[in-house]
């Protein structure tokens, strides 16, 4: 660090173990050695560190893919530092060229308002609320103008902003590029620069903002941050990151029993990867855990721990015992005791008919899928006949482990 050297106070044990919590499922943290000088010159002077997280409010709420970022937040929030939850309101009118290959289309304000409140609740279901700064980079942002701006932008080249791979890649293959989207790594990097801090989080995608706020620390004469990046969560398939449109993912507000069973349904090996970057136990406490298992207990018994810790995390202990106890009684065949009520009328009607008119499938094709899978039932017995017609009557129907309802025909 050629501008701002780093003293090199001693480094305790206590040092090491916070460099270990810091590099405790992360993809990147650069450049290790000034973290180490950043820790160690904390711990000699008393001064917390500045954390600092983005996220822009682009949709209405988060999955605990989402989550990973954040449990690194409270990983480095319960040494002591002091973190920041910054709300993008300001970067989200631009909109991130992360990762894409067209323009994203920015949000209204109203949107973006209402996106931010519901990320500031979920997010606290992971940081301590009482111990965490929460900024908008509205504050800075605005109050640059168009002077601001233009001083801002002359501290970057073309050529460097073209280094990064969607520009690259988007330019040589003739697709667009606004010149406002140009502004997103600057306007990013400049909030490091407004809340003078010492490292900043985010997923792989976002290595390149997190660099260019290291830039701009630099031209503006502060220490540069470090930067920390997490990987990205795989979802329930354990083969691509999680995604509401792949539907493998664990939103944060579904009910605590479907959050439970999403978590069970994981394969054992993804279950070790899921306890590194969202549990809250140690590693220590992990890799015995794991030795058990090798040793030969049932890998179930570690799983459910982990299912009953998320969701006690989003929910409540209560919530989390009675969504094991009803996972339980379903997995022996058991009906929940609360089931939605549905009234129909046409008997007799068709399986695949009625399981789409109950909401239980999208269309009749689909219902007659689910049937071919053994996946439907009527009063517990699995149904087999896609000819199947039921007569007036009411039918407990389930399809798959968590699907149920209380038809009455007529």
């Amino acid at each position: 660090m050629s501008d701002n050297p780093l003293t090199s106070p001693p480094i305790s044990d206590r040092v090491r173990e916070a460099m270990a919590i810091s590099l405790r499922g992360c993809d990147e943290l650069l450049p290790q050695d000034d973290w180490l000088k950043k820790l160690a010159k904390c711990e000699a002077t008393g001064v917390p560190l500045r954390i600092k997280l983005g996220l822009d409010p682009t949709a209405p709420d988060i999955h605990i893919g989402h989550t990973v970022v954040l449990n690194k937040m409270r990983q480095l929030q319960d040494l002591g530092h002091t973190v920041i939850f910054l709300i993008g309101d300001f970067t989200t009118l631009i909109g991130d060229p992360s990762g894409r290959n067209s323009t994203r289309p920015p949000l209204t304000a109203e949107q973006i308002q209402i996106n931010a409140e519901t990320y500031k609740t979920q997010a606290f279901k992971v940081l301590d609320p009482g111990k965490t700064e929460l900024r908008y980079n509205s504050e800075w942002s605005d109050a640059l103008g168009a002077r601001g701006m233009i001083q801002l932008a002359a501290k970057y080249t073309v050529a460097r902003m073209m280094e990064r791979n969607d520009f690259h890649e988007r330019f040589h293959a003739g697709t667009s590029i606004s010149v406002h989207e140009f502004l997103y790594p600057l306007m990013q990097g400049y909030d490091s620069v407004a809340l003078k801090s010492d490292i900043e989080l985010g997923g792989t995608d976002q290595k390149f903002n997190l660099l260019m706020g290291r830039h701009l620390q630099q031209e503006y004469g502060q220490e540069p941050q470090c930067i920390l990046t997490m990987p990205l969560l795989e979802g329930l398939d354990g083969v691509e990151k999680m995604s509401k449109s792949k539907n493998n993912y664990v939103g944060i507000t579904e009910d605590a029993n479907t959050m439970f069973a999403k978590v069970l349904s994981i394969s054992d090996e993804l279950m070790w990867r899921w306890y590194t970057l969202l549990s809250f136990k140690s590693m220590a406490e992990i890799d015995a855990l794991r030795a058990e298992v090798a040793g030969g207990r049932n890998p179930k018994d570690a799983k459910v721990m982990l299912a009953k810790e998320i969701t006690a995390r989003f929910h409540s202990a209560a919530a989390a015992d009675a969504a094991e106890a009803d996972f339980i009684h379903r997995s022996k065949g058991g009906v929940p005791d609360d089931i939605p009520e549905v009234a129909l009328t046409g008997a007799p009607m068709g399986i695949a008919a009625l399981l789409k008119a109950a909401g239980l499938a999208p269309s009749s094709s689909e219902g007659n899928r689910l049937i071919d899978g053994g996946g439907v039932r009527v009063d517990s017995s699995v149904v087999s006949d896609k000819g199947l017609k039921l007569q007036a009557g009411t039918y407990v129907v389930q399809v798959g482990k968590r699907k149920f309802a209380r038809v009455t025909l007529a």
